[in-house]
């Protein structure tokens, strides 16, 4: 998680000092809070740094997708399994939905 409490600012400040702000994220690669009012409102940060974020972001869905598909191919190598039908009708009678034909 990152530690965003080291970057913190107001955002008059960044307005008024936007180019030496603007080196500071390009350098630290790091994120700084803008407050408004002494309230956190947004974060900015440099694009790359934003664009490893998002790769970090995609990596781990995909992650989270394979770890997926090896417990379902688990469950099918164990049986764990029931037909499509049998499923639906026991998830409608838990929510109390009428399933036709």
């Amino acid at each position: 998680m990152l530690d965003l409490s080291n970057g913190i600012d107001s955002l008059t400040n960044f307005k008024r000092m936007t180019p030496g702000y603007l080196k500071q994220l390009h350098e630290s690669g790091g994120p700084l809070v803008l407050t408004i009012n002494g309230k956190d409102e947004v974060v900015v940060q440099d694009a790359a740094a934003y664009q490893r974020l998002q790769e970090l972001a995609e990596k781990a869905e995909r992650q989270e997708a394979i770890e997926a598909i090896k417990e379902g191919l688990a469950d099918l190598e164990a049986v764990r399994t029931k037909p499509a039908r049998a499923a639906i009708l026991a998830l409608a009678r838990k929510f109390g939905m009428k399933v036709e034909g």
